[in-house]
Protein backbone atom coordinates (compact mmCIF):
# COMPACT_ATOMS: atom_id res chain seq x y z
CA UNK A 1 0.00 0.00 0.00
CA UNK A 2 1.43 3.44 -1.34
CA UNK A 3 0.69 5.18 2.25
CA UNK A 4 2.21 2.10 4.12
CA UNK A 5 5.67 2.16 1.87
CA UNK A 6 5.43 5.94 2.68
CA UNK A 7 5.25 5.84 6.66
CA UNK A 8 8.14 2.79 6.06
CA UNK A 9 10.16 5.21 4.74
CA UNK A 10 9.62 7.88 7.05
CA UNK A 11 10.58 5.15 10.15
CA UNK A 12 13.55 4.41 8.58
CA UNK A 13 14.83 8.01 8.09
CA UNK A 14 13.95 8.71 11.62
CA UNK A 15 15.81 6.69 13.42
CA UNK A 16 18.29 6.88 11.68
CA UNK A 17 19.18 10.49 12.42
CA UNK A 18 22.31 10.85 14.96
CA UNK A 19 20.40 13.65 16.99
CA UNK A 20 17.18 12.59 17.89
CA UNK A 21 17.48 13.19 21.39
CA UNK A 22 18.76 16.72 21.03
CA UNK A 23 15.53 18.17 22.21
CA UNK A 24 15.26 16.27 25.08
CA UNK A 25 16.34 18.61 27.95
CA UNK A 26 13.71 20.65 26.45
CA UNK A 27 11.17 18.30 25.72
CA UNK A 28 11.42 17.10 29.54
CA UNK A 29 10.91 20.42 30.86
CA UNK A 30 8.02 21.35 28.54
CA UNK A 31 5.93 18.12 30.21
CA UNK A 32 7.08 18.63 33.58
CA UNK A 33 5.15 22.48 33.29
CA UNK A 34 2.52 21.15 31.31
CA UNK A 35 1.96 18.14 33.62
CA UNK A 36 1.51 20.96 36.87
CA UNK A 37 -1.37 22.54 35.08
CA UNK A 38 -3.24 19.65 33.15
CA UNK A 39 -6.51 18.73 34.01
CA UNK A 40 -6.99 15.45 33.23
CA UNK A 41 -10.66 15.25 33.96
CA UNK A 42 -11.28 17.69 31.14
CA UNK A 43 -11.19 17.85 27.36
CA UNK A 44 -7.47 18.65 26.20
CA UNK A 45 -6.57 20.50 23.41
CA UNK A 46 -2.52 20.71 22.60
CA UNK A 47 -0.62 23.14 20.17
CA UNK A 48 2.78 21.30 19.59
CA UNK A 49 5.46 22.16 16.88
CA UNK A 50 8.27 24.69 16.29
CA UNK A 51 8.77 28.08 17.87
CA UNK A 52 5.96 29.61 15.88
CA UNK A 53 3.70 27.65 18.62
CA UNK A 54 6.23 27.85 21.60
CA UNK A 55 6.16 31.77 21.40
CA UNK A 56 2.42 31.98 21.40
CA UNK A 57 2.65 32.73 25.39
CA UNK A 58 -1.22 33.77 25.37
CA UNK A 59 -2.59 31.00 23.68
CA UNK A 60 -4.58 29.78 26.61
CA UNK A 61 -6.12 33.45 27.41
CA UNK A 62 -7.09 34.00 23.61
CA UNK A 63 -9.58 30.02 23.96
CA UNK A 64 -10.24 30.72 27.92
CA UNK A 65 -13.29 28.55 27.46
CA UNK A 66 -10.65 25.46 26.53
CA UNK A 67 -8.36 23.90 28.06
CA UNK A 68 -4.86 24.33 26.27
CA UNK A 69 -1.24 22.43 26.73
CA UNK A 70 1.41 24.66 24.17
CA UNK A 71 3.88 22.16 23.75
CA UNK A 72 5.65 23.86 21.02
CA UNK A 73 9.55 22.91 21.19
CA UNK A 74 11.86 26.09 18.90
CA UNK A 75 13.92 25.09 16.62
CA UNK A 76 11.60 21.83 15.87
CA UNK A 77 11.59 19.57 12.52
CA UNK A 78 8.59 17.26 11.71
CA UNK A 79 11.04 14.76 12.18
CA UNK A 80 11.37 15.79 16.19
CA UNK A 81 8.04 15.99 16.58
CA UNK A 82 7.49 12.17 15.77
CA UNK A 83 10.09 11.40 17.67
CA UNK A 84 8.94 13.04 20.97
CA UNK A 85 5.05 12.40 19.91
CA UNK A 86 4.40 10.56 23.30
CA UNK A 87 5.47 13.10 25.74
CA UNK A 88 4.70 15.97 23.89
CA UNK A 89 1.28 14.84 22.44
CA UNK A 90 -0.18 11.60 23.46
CA UNK A 91 0.72 11.88 26.97
CA UNK A 92 -2.23 14.60 27.54
CA UNK A 93 -5.31 12.46 25.97
CA UNK A 94 -6.43 15.27 23.85
CA UNK A 95 -9.70 15.98 22.00
CA UNK A 96 -7.41 18.17 19.36
CA UNK A 97 -4.13 18.89 18.51
CA UNK A 98 -2.79 21.60 16.36
CA UNK A 99 0.41 20.89 14.75
CA UNK A 100 2.94 23.65 13.00
CA UNK A 101 5.64 22.05 11.10
CA UNK A 102 7.34 22.03 8.24
CA UNK A 103 8.63 25.47 8.40
CA UNK A 104 12.23 24.54 9.58
CA UNK A 105 12.09 21.98 8.01
CA UNK A 106 11.90 23.91 4.46
CA UNK A 107 14.73 26.14 5.90
CA UNK A 108 16.99 22.89 6.15
CA UNK A 109 16.68 22.36 2.62
CA UNK A 110 14.25 18.99 3.03
CA UNK A 111 12.09 18.12 0.46
CA UNK A 112 7.87 19.35 0.88
CA UNK A 113 7.60 15.49 -0.22
CA UNK A 114 9.53 14.24 2.73
CA UNK A 115 8.02 17.07 5.33
CA UNK A 116 4.87 15.45 3.90
CA UNK A 117 5.54 11.78 4.87
CA UNK A 118 7.12 12.83 8.33
CA UNK A 119 3.38 14.13 9.05
CA UNK A 120 1.57 11.20 7.84
CA UNK A 121 4.18 9.11 10.16
CA UNK A 122 2.93 11.50 12.99
CA UNK A 123 -1.21 11.59 12.27
CA UNK A 124 -0.71 7.26 11.67
CA UNK A 125 0.43 7.20 15.23
CA UNK A 126 -2.08 9.62 16.98
CA UNK A 127 -5.14 7.92 15.39
CA UNK A 128 -3.78 4.60 16.17
CA UNK A 129 -3.18 5.87 19.89
CA UNK A 130 -6.31 8.08 20.02
CA UNK A 131 -8.49 7.55 16.97
CA UNK A 132 -11.32 10.04 17.47
CA UNK A 133 -8.33 12.95 17.99
CA UNK A 134 -9.41 15.59 15.48
CA UNK A 135 -6.11 16.87 13.84
CA UNK A 136 -5.33 20.46 12.84
CA UNK A 137 -2.17 21.04 10.39
CA UNK A 138 -0.88 24.76 10.47
CA UNK A 139 0.19 25.69 6.88
CA UNK A 140 3.99 27.12 7.20
CA UNK A 141 3.83 30.54 7.12
CA UNK A 142 5.65 33.24 4.91
CA UNK A 143 8.53 35.28 7.01
CA UNK A 144 11.28 37.90 6.46
CA UNK A 145 13.45 35.98 7.06
CA UNK A 146 12.89 32.88 4.91
CA UNK A 147 10.94 34.59 2.00
CA UNK A 148 13.52 33.88 -0.58
CA UNK A 149 11.71 30.13 0.05
CA UNK A 150 8.30 30.93 -0.78
CA UNK A 151 7.97 28.93 -3.37
CA UNK A 152 9.11 25.45 -1.33
CA UNK A 153 6.88 26.81 1.23
CA UNK A 154 3.67 27.06 -1.07
CA UNK A 155 4.39 23.24 -2.33
CA UNK A 156 4.54 22.15 1.21
CA UNK A 157 1.29 24.19 2.06
CA UNK A 158 -0.35 22.61 -0.87
CA UNK A 159 0.30 19.01 -0.29
CA UNK A 160 -0.50 19.46 4.01
CA UNK A 161 -4.36 20.57 2.65
CA UNK A 162 -4.27 17.88 0.36
CA UNK A 163 -3.26 15.35 2.98
CA UNK A 164 -6.25 16.78 5.30
CA UNK A 165 -8.84 16.23 2.64
CA UNK A 166 -8.67 12.51 2.99
CA UNK A 167 -10.24 12.26 6.60
CA UNK A 168 -13.38 14.00 8.48
CA UNK A 169 -10.98 13.83 11.28
CA UNK A 170 -8.15 16.08 9.64
CA UNK A 171 -8.23 19.67 9.03
CA UNK A 172 -6.23 22.43 7.54
CA UNK A 173 -5.65 25.74 9.19
CA UNK A 174 -4.25 28.33 6.38
CA UNK A 175 -2.10 30.87 8.29
CA UNK A 176 -0.03 31.84 5.13
CA UNK A 177 -2.67 34.27 3.33
CA UNK A 178 -3.44 35.92 5.93
CA UNK A 179 -0.37 37.08 6.54
CA UNK A 180 0.23 38.13 2.97
CA UNK A 181 -0.46 42.23 1.74
CA UNK A 182 -0.76 41.37 -1.65
CA UNK A 183 1.71 39.10 -2.97
CA UNK A 184 4.35 40.81 -0.33
CA UNK A 185 4.85 39.27 3.32
CA UNK A 186 3.17 41.91 5.83
CA UNK A 187 6.38 43.52 7.50
CA UNK A 188 4.49 45.08 10.92
CA UNK A 189 3.92 41.14 12.02
CA UNK A 190 7.21 40.55 12.90
CA UNK A 191 10.09 40.93 15.75
CA UNK A 192 12.94 42.31 14.65
CA UNK A 193 14.62 38.89 13.45
CA UNK A 194 12.01 38.90 10.67
CA UNK A 195 10.88 35.10 11.40
CA UNK A 196 8.69 35.07 14.71
CA UNK A 197 5.58 36.72 15.10
CA UNK A 198 4.93 39.58 17.27
CA UNK A 199 1.16 40.82 18.91
CA UNK A 200 -0.11 41.56 15.78
CA UNK A 201 1.13 38.59 13.89
CA UNK A 202 -0.28 35.95 16.58
CA UNK A 203 -4.02 38.18 16.52
CA UNK A 204 -3.89 36.89 13.03
CA UNK A 205 -3.36 33.72 13.75
CA UNK A 206 -6.20 33.53 16.64
CA UNK A 207 -8.73 34.54 13.40
CA UNK A 208 -7.83 31.89 11.45
CA UNK A 209 -7.58 29.28 14.65
CA UNK A 210 -10.35 30.36 16.35
CA UNK A 211 -12.83 28.68 13.33
CA UNK A 212 -11.42 25.69 13.79
CA UNK A 213 -12.12 25.56 17.90
CA UNK A 214 -16.02 25.47 17.64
Amino acid sequence: MRFSFFITLSFIFLFNLNAQNAFQKEVDEIVKRNDSIWDSTKETIVFTGSSSIRFWKDVQERFPKQHILNTGFGGSQASDLLYHLESLVLHYNPKKVFIYEGDNDIFSKKRPKEVVQTTQAIIQLIKKEKPNTSIILISAKPSIARWRLRGKYRRLNRRLEKLTLSDINLSYANVWDIMLNGRKVKKDIFVEDGLHMNAKGYELWYQKIKTHMK
